[in-house]
């Protein structure tokens, strides 16, 4: 690859003081788009389910507020899905890293988290491509921020070779946007993009946004994916799956945050619930929702300056998560035309009681790529 311009090394140079934390930051939409959207998905229909008013899934992280919210979840050793996926990525990135690390891919990571394991990806790859590029996305700039702390400065990347993309990845003409910007970026190397601690899981379709994704991958180009799993699925189980996320307060008070900043709901824990349910016989759906359960309908104040009645009974979903079964994986897929080149899961073994929930790592191809043959996959999926 070509040395990077003369002026990116030159504004690296100027900003390299590790006495004030300078970062560079892409903008890629407007935010005031953005508060329009969360604005009006506050302002939908009266529902006792969650299916009407709503946060959607990167509004959940969006703002300075919501970041550092999620920070602290993070941190508590009671989240257990959080947890458990620091603690075992670098064992399982150890089995998926020797199908990419000597290929010359550059790192697009979907969805930044706290970066720790974007370090870990960082510091094997680049051992075999100095000259690789780092592009975090993610619709939060404050999250990008955080995130990219931890792998720029950690793994002593250089800032000349990192592209911050504050861009809301779920919407497909921004994803096409990102990709046309990429290939002129890199030509013709490939591109490992990632979307680990279980990201694909908290969007209402989880099937048409890995679509959208497959969509921009070329041949060349792998999809490290990281999902939360279960081995049982029944109403039993589901409560489970619900219980685990609500038996963390710094995890309610993230998921409260974006309605705490960004109206003047006063926000009481207890009307928070936690809800479980089998979805399509192949996976668990958690549902977290905040109820009006008061006796009283209660008025909520937007961003515009305009209200919303909130009736007795009336919900808004705050937060969609699930734990995904083999099946609900090898359907979602090959619906996408997506082949496994690698997979490995753990359980949690944190009970006494056997334990259905886990993690898995899948390494996955587009089927254009003519190097994974569906034999492989017969024989990943069959493990």
């Amino acid at each position: 690859m070509s040395e990077p311009i003369p002026v990116i090394r030159k504004l690296e140079h100027a900003l390299a003081d590790d006495d004030f934390a300078w970062s560079l930051l892409l903008v890629g939409e407007d935010q005031t788009d953005k508060l329009a959207t969360l604005t009006g998905d506050l302002r939908g229909p009266v529902s006792k389910t969650g299916d009407g008013k709503q946060i959607t899934s990167g509004f959940s992280y969006w703002g300075i507020g919501p970041t550092i919210a999620w920070a602290n979840a993070t941190n508590d050793p009671f989240y257990l899905v959080m947890k458990a996926g620091t603690e075992w990525f670098l064992r399982h990135w150890r089995k998926v890293k020797p199908h990419v690390a000597k290929g010359g891919f550059h790192l697009v990571s979907l969805g930044i988290g706290t970066g720790v394991k974007d370090r870990t990806i960082l510091e094997d790859m680049r051992r075999d491509n100095p000259d690789m590029y780092y592009i975090p996305v993610d619709m939060s700039s404050e999250m990008l921020r955080m995130g990219t702390l931890e792998p720029v400065r950690g793994a002593r990347f250089p800032m000349a070779q990192v592209l911050p993309v504050q861009l809301d990845f779920s919407i497909a003409d921004n994803l096409a946007e990102l990709s046309q910007m990429l290939t002129r970026l890199i030509g013709d190397e490939p591109l490992l993009y990632t979307l680990t601690g279980n990201t694909l899981a908290n969007f209402e379709n989880d099937q048409e946004l890995l679509e959208l994704i497959t969509e921009v991958l070329r041949p060349q180009d792998r999809l490290l994916l990281e999902v939360a799993s279960t081995t049982r699925l029944d109403a039993e189980t589901a409560r489970a799956a619900a219980d685990e996320y609500h038996q963390t307060r710094a995890f309610a008070e993230f998921v409260t945050s974006a309605l705490r900043y960004n109206t003047d709901l006063k926000i009481d824990n207890e009307l928070v619930r936690f809800i479980g349910e089998v979805e399509d016989e192949d996976a668990l759906l958690v549902k977290i929702l905040w109820q009006n359960t008061t006796q009283d309908d209660i008025r909520m104040g937007l961003p515009d300056h305009t209200e919303v009645l909130l009736p007795v009974g009336d919900t808004i979903r705050l937060y969609t998560t699930r734990k995904y079964s083999t099946a609900r994986l090898k359907r979602l897929t090959e619906a996408c035309d997506l082949t496994p080149v690698e997979s490995i899961q753990s359980q949690f073994r944190h009970t006494r009681r056997p334990n259905p929930f886990g993690l898995e790592l899948l390494l996955l191809a587009p089927e254009s790529a003519g190097d994974v043959t569906k034999t492989l996959a017969d024989d990943i999926w069959a493990q």
